[in-house]
């Protein structure tokens, strides 16, 4: 397993941690993913081999929110 805190902005409310934590974490090979609202931080624990960071970033872009 991988642990990766990633750098998002636009998250503003609890529809935006909603909307980040439930399409990550239907990704398969995610295993966890905590949104850390105050920070603009979202960690994620993922297997590389079943999904890649890519991937993660391009789902939390595809939900409107721009990762650093």
């Amino acid at each position: 397993m991988e642990n990766v805190t990633l750098k998002v902005n636009g998250m503003s409310c609890g529809h935006c941690v909603n909307a980040v934590e439930g399409s990550v974490g239907k990704l398969e090979g995610v295993k966890s993913v905590k949104v850390h609202l105050k920070e603009g931080n979202v960690d994620v624990e993922f297997n590389p081999s079943e999904v890649s960071l890519s991937k993660i970033k391009e789902t939390i872009d595809d939900q409107g929110y721009d990762v650093e």
